[in-house]
């Protein structure tokens, strides 16, 4: 198929769509209908999975870190089987993080970004998200803190993209989400400097 241009009526509609659909909070809407709780006053306050599943149930967390990555691989998935250029595929994946974090629907405030960032990366190379994936894992496994996992999926994902490189656009589009996503873990990074960041049981 015939790469259409990054700037193409169809990419701009579908890096709307993917800012729109990455921006459906689906953890405060599962915690508010099914729990009766509004996660954004409990717990750590964020929308994502982990905080659901602290606040209103494993399965609630589980199905909540489910469709959030589905808001970064549907998008991408698309936007790819539609053949438009690595520009545009870039552009994608970012908007999807950026509606994740930056919700239109919750006055521009939203989550982290870490599930649906992941989403992103498996749409993008399933290889290279799954070594991110277990970067997550070791991490999480040897210090139950759950950023300092999503720290190391970021680092995993980004090392085996630049291991498997070219095509360059992956890398770039990767880095670009990293950096949403540490930006929006400022508080936790604070914490873990000072030593009081949450471990979860």
């Amino acid at each position: 198929m015939t790469m259409l241009s990054g700037f193409s009526a169809l990419s701009l509609l579908l890096t709307l769509g993917a800012y729109l659909f990455g921006a459906i909070p689906f953890g405060l809407l599962l915690a508010s209908y099914v729990a009766k709780i509004d996660v954004r006053a409990s717990g750590s306050g964020n929308i994502g999975a982990t905080n659901v599943a602290r606040v209103a149930g494993k399965k609630l967390g589980a199905l909540t870190l489910i469709l959030d990555l589905l808001k970064g691989l549907t998008p991408v998935a698309i936007a790819r089987a539609l053949g438009v250029d690595e520009l545009a595929l870039a552009g994608v994946a970012i908007a999807a993080v950026i509606g994740h974090c930056f919700s239109v629907f919750l006055r521009f405030r939203g989550g982290k970004g870490v599930a649906t960032g992941l989403g992103v990366f498996f749409a993008i190379n399933p290889i290279t998200a799954a070594a991110g994936a277990l970067g997550y894992v070791l991490a999480f496994a040897l210090t139950r803190i759950s950023s300092l996992g999503s720290f190391s999926l970021l680092a995993g994902t980004i090392i085996a993209s630049a291991v498997l490189a070219p095509p360059y656009w992956p890398l770039a589009a990767e880095a670009v989400i990293a950096i949403i996503i540490v930006s929006r873990h400022h508080e936790n990074i604070r914490r873990l400097l000072g030593g009081s960041e949450s471990k979860i049981s």
